[in-house]
């Protein structure tokens, strides 16, 4: 007695087309196994099938059971298979109609009292499943927001095995889920947080301003308490708005790491990861046994925050050079190289000394400049050169903290924000470039021209601050960005000076080198 069920995984980001087999011996001792490179999770679904069958009032066989998973060749992880098993040991035994297989994808793993749990990586498997001409696809009640994003593809929520069964059987009647992801993409736009929170620090605004509008990395220099990590968190509000289709992608990672509540199916705003100073290289990039997307790939389309940079171990912070150059990561293991997108802005935050209060007027700094110069360079110098902006953040003054003048809203910011991107869009038309901070040389050269004036005042500053070549290709990126917010075709010789006075570390290196 034989029987196929057509189900699906993930791999990377996409999702795959699996068949379930299941054959039912008519003789032998009971047994069951599951063959087709199986995970643990998806070995132990054998026990999990067996009880749901019985307990949900069917009968289970008393012979050999071989359910093969194919392609065999690709590792199947996860719980998602508990479902199409348990179906398609029904239908080999005859006590289920099979007619309605065909085209249909099903997923989801089961309690052992029969009920359908939420499974990762709902959308990718949606958007896989059109992408093969299926039909629909029977997934959880948990899930089913999520996967009708996916326009074009029906979407038949189940609760539990039986509701499944009278389902493919044609004994019962479950309308496809229908979800307006218009308004959902609209209800999930609003920030909770705003820059006009943030009282004080004008320049510093400005600073985050100018690497929103042009793509750039950002680090944040100044003692505790001076509200660089909460700038950070408000950097996010003042980014472009995410169109839909960064919205679906970024959604996709989610997914798959199972990040995603039954009430949220589209994650509209800029995502902004966290991480603690005590995260594995793995878990910032990405990797395990079996791959894994990192904070990098979940920072994907957004920002990523690193606050007490220096307190990173160096291999952590190293690992990071491909994806802030190239825009993913990619993972190799003897099974598999898959690759994740990881297309973030990165914020960072530091102290400017051991103790914290260097900058700080009204507390005194008790390191040596040796101290000072030894904690700076826990930062690596090609890292560093890969950050565009650095900008110190002073401690926020009484008068500033006493005042109830609120400032300028993150609303306002981000049209201003827009409207350089649009310009940046029109420049880079045809090219797979969208910002300035992803310029090659090949852009520089033609759309970072300067004047005589604006070169002497970069001679100087390269002549004294020792800049490498990449720090001053940056120098040139953030002034074609700071003309873009002013409106100006030409970098002038302002421009270029704003862009100088965001290379802080660079200072501070020379004076203490």
């Amino acid at each position: 007695m034989l029987s196929r069920v057509l189900s699906s995984a993930v791999l990377g980001i996409d999702a795959y087309i699996v068949k379930v087999e299941i054959d039912i011996a008519e003789r032998g001792l009971p047994s069951f196994s599951t063959v087709g490179l199986p995970d643990i999770a998806v070995k132990e679904s054998k026990d999990r099938v067996t009880a749901a069958i019985k307990n949900s009032g069917f009968r289970f066989p008393t012979t050999r059971v071989i359910a093969n998973l194919a392609p065999a060749d690709i590792r199947k992880e996860g719980s998602a298979f508990d479902l199409p098993i348990a179906i398609g040991v029904l239908a080999a035994m005859g006590q289920m109609s099979s007619a309605k297989f065909e085209h249909l994808v099903i997923l989801g793993e089961l309690s052992l009292d029969g009920g359908v749990r939420s499974i990762r990586g709902a959308l990718p498997i949606s958007v896989g499943a059109k992408a093969n001409d299926m039909k629909g696809i029977i997934l959880p009640k948990a899930n089913a927001k999520e996967a009708a994003v996916v326009e074009g593809i029906d979407v038949y929520p189940v609760e539990n095995l039986n509701e499944a069964v009278d389902f493919l059987n044609g004994d019962g009647d479950i309308p496809p889920f229908h979800f307006d992801i218009q308004e959902a993409f609209n209800q999930n736009s609003e920030y909770p947080l705003d820059l006009s929170d943030v009282k004080g620090q004008e320049h510093v605004k400005r600073a985050v301003e100018v690497a929103a509008a042009g793509g750039h990395n950002i680090i944040l220099i100044g003692p505790p308490g001076s509200g660089k990590t909460m700038l950070a968190r408000r950097l996010p509000t003042i980014l472009p708005n995410m169109t839909l289709d960064e919205s679906l992608e970024t959604t996709k990672i989610h997914s798959i790491m199972g990040l995603l509540s039954a009430d949220v199916a589209l994650i509209a705003t800029r995502p902004f990861r966290s991480p603690h100073h005590t995260i594995s290289d793995a878990g910032l990039i990405g990797g395990g046994k079996f791959p894994r997307p990192g904070e990098v790939s979940l920072a994907h389309n957004g920002v990523l925050f690193l606050d007490e940079l220096p307190e990173f171990r160096r291999n952590v912070l190293e690992v990071m050079r491909q994806p802030l150059e190239g825009g993913s990561v990619t993972i190799s293991r003897a099974a598999a190289s898959i690759s994740y997108p990881a297309n973030f802005m990165l914020a960072a935050a530091m102290n400017p000394c051991p103790c914290g209060f260097y900058s700080d007027p009204t507390r005194e700094c008790r390191c040596t400049p040796s101290q000072i110069q030894n904690y700076l360079a826990k930062i690596s110098g090609p890292l560093l050169d890969r950050i565009d902006i650095h900008i110190e953040v002073p401690a926020v003054k009484y008068q500033d903290l006493a005042s109830t003048v609120s400032g300028e809203s993150s609303s306002s910011v981000r049209q201003r924000v827009q409207k350089a991107r649009e310009i940046q869009i029109q420049r880079f038309k045809g090219t797979k470039i969208y910002c300035n901070a992803n310029m090659q040389p090949r852009q520089l050269k033609k759309y970072c021209q300067i004047g005589e004036a604006a070169q002497e005042l970069l001679k100087i500053a390269i002549t004294r601050l020792g800049l490498s070549a990449r720090a001053y290709d940056r120098i040139l990126k953030v002034s074609r960005t700071i003309a873009d917010l002013a409106g100006e075709e030409s970098i002038e010789a302002e421009h270029v000076s704003e862009a100088i006075q965001y290379r802080s570390l660079d200072r501070n290196f020379w004076t203490y080198g």
